[in-house]
């Protein structure tokens, strides 16, 4: 080296050396919280790095610190760390579990969240632990449960009661597949189904749904598309490219809901999905790379919602669907063993179970493949029950036009006064709800005695975990008139099941007793200066369906379900005027299929028009036959209270 600067280098080298010597030390006692970052967003110079020396934790650097910190402790030494809790279960760590079961965890205490409270808002789950850098043959970790605690004190109250105490062996850690040591609450019992029985995994394939790479170009709500182009109950690849249709259904996720339901989302798979297969990348310009999982798309199969609250539920698809990657879809063979897998899986069995495979809020295929299944003598009465579960949340699913197997509203039945009408729905919501009630806590039962569960689990099951509606009479009437205005604009028709019109050929033979709106276009005002208004179309409806005896009690029930006050045609207009296209935009998730066109707070003028009813003169149509005749009518009136204040006395003139 030159000589300029040597004691500046000098000085460097020794840094490095000091460096250096610490960090291949070896020490009796370890402890530290380490950093929490996932490595995909640290430097490119760290990613490669944590890769190629920490593979079997390179998921968050918090992973990595466990294993570097354990290269840095004594044989018999011990580590101390806290943590986030995903290294006890995530199947990302996985392997460096199997590294931590040849050295020995002393205690473990589970803090889940809000485990400090100078730490605002705090979302992060943590645990905290002690591993002894040596192996002991049946040691009995100790573990203490505190997720349950609120908040710091809490947490520290439980811990101090000496309660929610747990031990367990790695022997024992290891009889579950992927060794969660969140497994450390499970009873012997539990233990045992996990060592003794088949796996979901070994009877099904759950599979992980496809991506398409750009949702807003390739998803739609269904009713949003061309009835005409929307494919349903196709069995294979080949009946979907022969049926020349673009749209197919979507298993999608969405909200906590058992058996069958969240249907209403559809993706674009025309011609054997050709363009999400070749849609390149925005910025590369390459294809991306897909995994379809092609041999099971248009399948029968259970899916579910892979990201959700504390527990998920799971639901029928019958063929005909293509699965998403937040529905996946868990397919079988045998019908029967299909049927016993949704009653095991929305079991109060299988919930306690996977929240040994993953407590937190995920339930990708991985963890549902693990779970262990045990056969029964029952099976054929579980599948009838089961069955009847199915039917019962279709019916009520079908029962509201969201579903686009909706036939008609439920509140249109032979009888002439809706009240009426509405006692008969809410007497069969409310035989629905305590059916399917019955079944589950029924299923419950069966389930815990097939796992010998009587000590830790009870069958009831909760009002609020029913997931078909009972009957709601503001909630009713307000979808009544929405099918009320469905048949206005010629979706529907009073005499006709399902969708009269959503794009195609008009049909003029669906529609005999109530004929829709001549233009499409039906004006909301707040007086009768239209004969198709849409209030004076609402009582003709409302005559129509229920006869003339009836209509002004009929006219009342429904204002009085929508809680105005007032003349009841003055309360129904107000709900056309005020209320109703926000209540339709929230049924229709924010993809409404009635557009508004309005001129502003004051009400001046309004009107709705249906997408598929839309021709290129509608919105000249709008203006011409009904804003100036509007405009018209507001001159008149101006120019008569002109004319009778110029004729007034001072007091009538104010």
């Amino acid at each position: 080296m030159d000589s300029v600067g040597v004691e500046d280098t000098a000085e460097q080298l020794n840094r490095l050396v000091d460096i250096g010597e610490t960090m291949a030390r070896k020490y009796w006692v370890t402890i530290t919280n380490p950093p929490y970052a996932a490595i995909s967003n640290l430097s490119p110079k760290v990613n490669d790095f944590v890769k190629a020396n920490y593979p079997d934790s390179k998921v968050d650097l918090f992973a990595v610190f466990i294993e570097r910190c354990g290269l840095m402790t004594r044989v018999s030494g011990y580590q101390a760390m806290i943590t986030q809790h995903a290294w006890m279960f995530l199947a990302s760590y996985e392997n460096l579990r199997d590294k931590l079961l040849n050295k020995e965890l002393i205690n473990l205490a589970h803090l889940g969240p809000h485990a400090f409270d100078e730490i605002n808002g705090e979302v992060v789950q943590t645990s905290s632990f002690v591993f002894c850098n040596d192996f002991f043959s049946n040691y009995n970790s100790t573990f203490v449960q505190l997720v349950g605690g609120k908040n710091e004190a809490a947490k520290a109250a439980m811990f101090i009661s000496g309660e929610h105490r747990f031990n367990k062996t790695n022997e024992q850690l290891r009889e579950i597949q992927g060794t969660p040591y969140t497994a450390y609450w499970a009873s012997d019992v539990v233990l045992s189904a996990f060592k003794k029985s088949h796996l979901v995994g070994d009877v099904s394939e759950p599979r992980v749904g496809m991506a398409t790479a750009n949702n807003d170009r390739f998803i739609r709500l269904w009713f949003e598309v061309n009835r005409n182009k929307f494919g349903i109950n196709i069995s294979s690849r080949k009946e979907a490219v022969e049926s020349r249709k673009k749209w197919f259904p979507f298993a999608k996720g969405g909200e906590q809901r058992k058996w069958y339901g969240n249907n209403d989302t559809v993706v674009n798979w025309e011609n054997d999905g050709f363009e999400i297969q070749n849609f390149k990348d925005e910025k590369t310009g390459r294809i991306r790379s897909h995994n379809y999982n092609l041999d099971y798309i248009f399948s029968s199969a259970l899916t579910w919602t892979v990201i959700g609250t504390e527990k998920t539920s799971f639901r029928f698809c019958p063929v005909g669907f293509l699965y998403s990657n937040s529905g996946y879809g868990l397919f079988c063979n045998n019908e029967k063993t299909k049927y016993y897998l949704l009653g095991f899986m929305n079991s109060k069995i299988a919930a306690s179970l996977l929240k040994i495979l993953s407590p937190s809020m995920g339930f990708e295929s991985g963890y549902l493949r693990k779970l262990p299944l045990i056969e029964s003598d029952s099976l054929d009465s579980i599948v009838e029950r089961v069955k009847h579960c199915i039917d019962g949340s279709n019916a009520e699913w079908d029962s509201f036009e969201v579903s686009w197997d909706f036939k008609k509203h439920p509140l249109l039945r032979n009888v002439s006064a809706i009240s009426e009408a509405f006692a008969q729905w809410q007497l069969e919501c409310e035989d629905r709800f305590n059916q399917l009630k019955a079944n589950e806590e029924e299923l419950n039962r069966i389930f815990i005695d097939i796992y010998g569960l009587q000590d830790e689990l009870t069958p009831e099951v909760e009002d609020k975990d029913v997931t078909v509606r009972k009957a709601d009479l503001g909630r009713d009437v307000r979808s009544f008139i929405s099918y009320a205005v469905g048949c206005m604009f010629g979706r529907y028709s009073p005499t006709y099941d399902g969708l009269a019109y959503a794009g195609g050929t008009w049909d003029d033979g669906k529609y005999n007793i109530y004929k829709p709106d001549a233009d499409g276009i039906i004006p909301i005002c707040d007086d009768e200066y239209f004969e198709d208004d849409m209030m004076g179309r609402f009582v003709e409806f409302v005559r129509v369906v229920y006869g003339d005896s009836s209509l002004e009690d009929n006219l009342r029930f429904v204002a009085n379900a929508l809680g105005g006050k007032g003349q009841p045609k003055e309360v129904i207009r107000n709900y056309f005027l005020n209320d109703f296209y926000t209540d339709h935009c929230k049924i229709y998730q924010k993809r409404p299929i009635y557009w508004l066109f309005d001129s502003g707070k004051k009400n001046g003028f309004k009107c709705l028009i249906y997408l598929h009813r839309y021709q290129p003169d509608t919105i000249a149509r709008i203006r011409t036959d009904y804003v100036h005749e509007q405009q018209a009518r507001y001159r008149t009136a101006i120019a008569d209270l002109e004319q009778r204040i110029a004729n007034a006395s001072t007091g009538e003139r104010v």
